[in-house]
């Protein structure tokens, strides 16, 4: 028994430094970028030593990797984007425009946490070959989350007469970039949920038949309701 309680004791140490060692590198990742950040800086920042971040996460690349994957879900379970509660609730959906706006409800938020360091992966990814392979992760990422709401959004309602299954997913990548929103976001002043509609409502304009379409439609731009 006592030893059973020191193992739990231990795993829930280990979970608690490395969620902090997450905590600082996603801090000095969006301040100093992925160069002007070093593992030293990370330990230092978390409290830890070098050799228990490296012990944790080996790499700089892995610690990032890591962080992105927690900014996206929320959490730090080991759990897939696309095995999570939203999905169930998603699939259950009525119609194609309660499963965009459920849809919206989980990239928006994700958005918010994820892109600057998704975007810190790219704008690396030309001169640094472990970024370069992070970047290449996180395009396929995208892209089956992409094909997976695609494939669902097409059961919901019919896709756009001429619209290829291919096209409509590069559609929804595209959509999805986190560049995109934070063009939207931090160049042009958009609020969270103004985005959250906009994505919903582009994806109904753009991948939907006009007979699919939900009858409650985004009008007039950023910052009007559903009517």
């Amino acid at each position: 028994m006592h030893r059973h309680y020191q193992s739990r004791y231990r795993e829930r140490q280990a979970r608690q430094t490395r969620a902090r060692i997450l905590e600082a590198a996603t801090r000095l990742f969006l301040v100093n970028g992925f160069a002007g950040t070093t593992i030293r800086a990370i330990a230092a920042e978390a409290g830890v030593s070098v050799p228990t971040v490296e012990l944790l996460f080996g790499t700089k690349a892995r610690v990032l990797k890591v962080a992105i994957d927690v900014a996206i879900t929320g959490d730090d379970e080991a759990m897939a984007v696309l095995d999570r509660d939203w999905t169930k609730a998603a699939l259950l959906a009525p119609t194609a425009g309660e499963f965009l706006s459920i849809v919206a409800g989980v990239i928006g938020p994700a958005q918010v946490r994820s892109a600057g360091l998704v975007l810190a992966v790219f704008e690396g990814s030309s001169v640094d070959p472990d970024l370069a392979q992070l970047a290449a992760e996180m395009i396929n990422q995208r892209a089956d989350t992409a094909k997976w709401l695609v494939h669902a959004l097409s059961q919901k309602a019919p896709l756009r007469k001429g619209s290829s299954m291919a096209e409509a997913l590069d559609t929804m990548w595209i959509l999805m970039d986190p560049a995109v929103f934070d063009r939207l976001t931090r160049h042009r002043g958009w609020s969270q949920e103004q985005y959250e509609h906009w994505f919903a409502e582009s994806v109904q304009r753009l991948l939907i038949s006009d007979q699919g379409r939900s009858a409650r439609q985004f009008e007039g731009g950023p910052g009007r309701e559903f009517k």
